[in-house]
């Protein structure tokens, strides 16, 4: 696969039109908007905050190590790393988004594209034999077109980032052209994330971000949600 194919199919996976099912996260902005913690000049400091301590140590360090087994034909190693993920997620809204949106990217990935390794990890998943979390779902269909580990990390990074942005923006914390600021603000942030998570080991998988796991467990219990994380 060609250069310009590959960065093509990254750009088209990390879309926030790609129905992966992100549009129904919040990933625990909600709770901290319900419980005033957060206002628009606090958007992009959160975001930053979750990508160096959160997701980038737990779901991009996974999906780097699941993309090098996945590009190497180890689908052992690639179920290890989910089953790994899954139990790092310390709540259960957390673990349920997760898994949503991966079986979700799973699917929709096989159907556009014919691959064993799409193949065989989708057999694991609809068997619950593992989990199916989002970044290894992510990793898997990023290998399979031939995408490399450095882009698919950084583009699911972007994936997460639009995401939460689009969420302030449906709860009303900034607006379309700030929302564009804090994606571009938060490049370096996404870039420090990426190269961090190239050079872990597997076994740092894993953030700690306490405050968004009790924003996370408190919004388990809201009266009223928008997101389901």
């Amino acid at each position: 696969m060609s250069e310009v194919r590959q960065l093509l199919t990254s750009l088209q996976f990390a879309d926030s039109a790609f129905p992966s099912g992100f549009y129904t996260m919040s990933h625990s902005l909600e709770a901290y908007s319900q419980a005033r913690l957060v206002s628009r000049d606090g958007v992009q400091p959160l975001l930053a905050e979750l990508l160096l301590h959160s997701v980038g140590p737990g779901d991009a360090t996974a999906l780097a190590a699941a993309h090098r087994a996945a590009a190497g034909g180890d689908i052992d190693l690639v179920q290890e790393i989910d089953q790994r993920l899954f139990a790092s997620k310390l709540n259960a809204e957390m673990r349920t988004a997760s898994v949503r949106s991966g079986h979700q990217l799973i699917d929709l990935g096989a159907e556009l594209i014919e691959h064993a390794l799409l193949a065989d990890y989708g057999e694991r998943v609809r068997l619950r034999g593992t989990p199916g979390c989002q970044p290894v779902a992510a990793a898997v269909v990023y290998a399979a077109n031939g995408v490399t580990t450095r882009d698919a990390v950084a583009s699911d990074l972007f994936a997460f980032s639009a995401s939460f942005v689009g969420a302030a923006l449906r709860l009303r914390l900034t607006d379309h052209r700030h929302a564009q600021r804090i994606l571009l603000d938060t490049a370096g942030v996404m870039e420090q994330a990426t190269h961090a998570a190239l050079e872990r080991d597997l076994a740092d998988v894993g953030g700690c971000a306490p405050m968004a796991d009790v924003m996370s467990a408190q919004h388990e219990r809201a009266e009223a949600r928008l997101f389901s994380s």
